[in-house]
């Protein structure tokens, strides 16, 4: 839905009956996006709010959850997918380093059962080896296209 020409007490009072959700239903999570003075008292109460623009005002910036430096509005969805892959890009580092701590964790036990010693240099290779994979992983995130316009 989209709602303009609203004077900023207006805009919030909109926020929250959004919120409220139709007929006073399940509540609705409602995001804002706005640039100026006027927007700043909806972005702090919208559950997802969006500052647009270079030249927003420093009210708009400060109340907002998410800054788009340019006007172009098409992308919103660009930064959607680029905070979902993200996450998952986390999800799959935090998954690795557990795993190869874990990993090593058996080893040595698994050594020391068997009266064998697994050398410490054996496992610094193996916890800072893992950690140069996760930031190479993370640097994937540096090539996320920014001109895919794909719907979503």
């Amino acid at each position: 839905m989209t709602t303009a020409q609203l004077l900023p007490g207006q805009k919030v009072e909109e926020v929250r009956a959004l919120q409220a959700g139709p007929d006073g239903g399940e509540p609705v999570r409602v995001a804002v996006i706005g640039d100026g003075v006027n927007d700043a008292p909806a972005l702090a109460a919208a559950d997802v709010s969006i500052a647009v623009g270079s030249i927003g005002s420093d009210a708009a910036l400060e109340s907002a959850d998410i800054v788009l430096l340019s006007d172009d509005l098409g992308r919103v969805p660009w930064a959607v997918r680029l905070a979902r892959a993200t996450r998952r890009t986390i999800a799959v580092n935090l998954a690795f380093a557990g795993g190869v701590i874990v990993a090593m964790g058996m080893v040595v036990v698994i050594g020391s059962l068997f009266g064998l010693r697994v050398p410490m240099a054996l496992g610094v290779v193996a916890h800072e080896g893992g950690t140069v994979v996760v930031v190479v992983n993370s640097l994937r995130l540096l090539w996320f296209a920014a001109d895919r316009r794909r719907p979503g």
